[in-house]
């Protein structure tokens, strides 16, 4: 499938709209400067058009298959993830004493959300590596570190997060894995892991599992869960692969999408592993990993929304059906006035969820750089709405990405399908968007909605700037926002049931609004140019949508449950 990435795009926000400048301003990443960033973003265009697009389709075709033991990955792939190792993208952000490169999230980010909209099946696995470095940055013993971290980020090792279980999934703290201490700094574990994307290759040298088990003096549920390192191989004396452990693929998943990621069943068997962070703490240590993840997976949904927008507009461009009445036209579908409005709230939303992602990016890197505990909580509180709002926006992009090829998107031979079923999964995985919703209201509302309102009174202070020179857009997201804030306002007054059975629709009305608000930064940095003009239908068109949003989320608990169960079922 053709892909172009879009570096343009990512120039444009990161340094018109969402401040690189101060980012490259901090001691930390003073080296990232502009020219930097534009090296980077195009050398990893370069890859991801090249060597990671054209292996898009193959891996939906020729799937990942488990073959006497062993996972045997789709055509290609192999050479498309030592292209993604030695490109040195693994370790972007990665800490430079153990091999990384240690840029900014901001631009690792922006990499990932390209390698996915090229090839979200192969992209999966560096994304896996890299959460799995960070925790390791983050709680690992200074010995585990310098063993597994320059592995991890050269991409000679490939890294996975084992958490879920037949019978534990969002609820982790059921799990009934187990590890005993074998006396000798390390531990027997035991027991079934399911959903383990990337839990095997054919490419790598060894596979890292950090795994959650429970020590024989852990208590039940969350609190008594340890993390664990558990490798594929031993390594020897001098740090090589050495005994396989005792672990093995049970087998391999029949997925709905992503056929090129082999997502497997897991089984320990008093498998070798290594503490990471302290006993019973393996839930903060495993957080580091879900939150790195949380991040990549909303770009992941950005990313194949980007190309499915691109495979859309291209049939739009070269379908011809029917009269249109657009004067000096192209002749062919785009043309018509549906088929536009699909492809402009295509790109429109395209561009909010990334301005999102990008966003929360930039606070966890400013975060990082200074320390400000300001920047730790605004990074925390858009993660919730960057993962979620990212996925929907795969997904929904992607199904218009079907309506737009009309009866072909629905023959497989298109391609057009493949999108939507390959980004299906993001809105369930890294805790489903209901949940990174619940974790909005509940968790990050702790502080009585304060950063909701701070961030709320940045948009306003942006619609007044604007005022002068976009009234009308201005005055819109001025009152979308003061809308938001009654909401929140009821919010923190609610109690917990009543904020669950609204926090979707009310995580989906603040990203709109938030959408609203990049949108209008782009009319003013572009006067009179397309994004102007894409902020204005945003702004206009789908921005009222936070309304309904709000209605819907103020409602609170008891029409949800008006209905028994007996009576759901009648």
């Amino acid at each position: 499938m053709s892909y172009r990435a879009p570096v343009s795009e990512y120039q444009f926000l990161l340094q018109q709209i969402l401040g690189y400048d101060q980012i490259t301003a901090t001691e930390r990443f003073a080296e990232a400067d502009d020219d930097l960033m534009t090296a980077i973003l195009t050398e990893a265009s370069k890859m991801s058009d090249e060597v990671m697009a054209p292996l898009q389709r193959g891996g939906d075709l020729e799937p990942a298959r488990l073959e006497n033991g062993v996972v045997r990955t789709s055509p290609g792939y192999g050479d498309g993830y030592k292209a993604i190792a030695e490109g040195g993208w693994i370790g972007m952000s990665a800490d430079p004493e153990f091999g990384g490169m240690g840029l900014p999230m901001s631009l690792t980010t922006a990499v990932n959300e390209m390698m996915s909209g090229a090839c979200l099946s192969l992209q999966l696995a560096p994304l896996m590596s890299q959460g799995q470095i960070e925790a390791l940055e983050h709680h690992a013993s200074d010995a585990l570190k310098e063993l597994y971290l320059p592995k991890l980020i050269a991409g000679e090792w490939a890294g996975t997060m084992n958490l879920t279980e037949p019978q534990a999934g969002s609820d982790v703290g059921a799990l009934s894995s187990k590890a005993e201490d074998n006396g000798d700094g390390t531990y027997a574990v035991s027991g079934q892991k399911i959903y383990i994307s990337w839990g095997d290759n054919d490419f790598t040298e060894n596979v890292c599992h950090l795994v959650l088990a429970r020590l024989p003096d852990g208590v039940p549920g969350t609190k008594g869960i340890s993390l664990f390192l558990v490798p594929k191989y031993l390594p020897d004396e001098n740090g090589n692969p050495g005994k396989a452990n005792s672990l093995k693929v049970v087998s391999l998943e029949h997925k709905m999408g992503l056929h090129g990621s082999p997502t497997c069943v897991m089984q320990y068997d008093g498998a070798t592993g290594w503490l990471v962070g302290k006993e019973h703490g393996g839930m903060a240590a495993m957080f580091t990993m879900m939150n790195n993840a949380r991040l990549g997976v909303g770009g992941q949904g950005v990313g194949v929304a980007e190309g499915a927008y691109q495979h859309a507009l291209a049939y739009a461009l070269d379908r011809k059906q029917g009269k249109t009445p657009v004067e000096g036209g192209t002749g062919t579908i785009v043309d018509h006035a549906d088929v536009r409005r699909m492809l402009m709230e295509m790109k429109a939303d395209v561009y909010a969820a990334r301005a999102i992602m990008l966003a929360c990016a930039g606070a966890i890197d400013m975060g990082t750089a200074t320390g400000d505990a300001e920047w730790k909580t605004r990074a925390a509180f858009l993660t919730p709405i960057a993962k979620a709002f990212g996925t929907e926006t795969g997904i929904r992009v992607a199904e218009q990405g079907v309506q737009v090829h009309g009866g072909m998107g629905f023959i497989e031979e298109t391609g057009a399908a493949q999108f939507y079923r390959d980004v299906r999964v993001t809105a369930i995985y890294e805790g489903t968007n209901g949940i990174q919703a619940m974790d909005l209201v509940a968790r990050k509302m702790m502080d009585g909605g304060e950063m909701a309102h701070r961030l709320i009174d940045e948009i306003e202070e942006q619609a007044e700037r604007a005022r002068p020179t976009h009234p009308n857009m201005a005055e819109a997201v001025w009152q979308a926002c003061e809308t938001l804030r009654e909401a929140t306002e009821w919010l923190v007054e609610a109690d917990m049931q009543d904020r669950f059975a609204g926090a979707v629709p009310y995580l989906m009305a603040f990203a709109r609004v938030l959408g609203g608000h990049y949108h209008l930064a782009a009319a003013l940095a572009d006067k009179g140019g397309a994004r102007e003009k894409l902020a204005r239908f945003y702004i206009k068109r789908m921005l009222p949508q936070h309304a309904a949003y709000l209605i819907h989320a103020r409602e609170g608990a008891a029409g949800a449950f008006a209905l028994t169960a007996e009576e759901l079922a009648s």
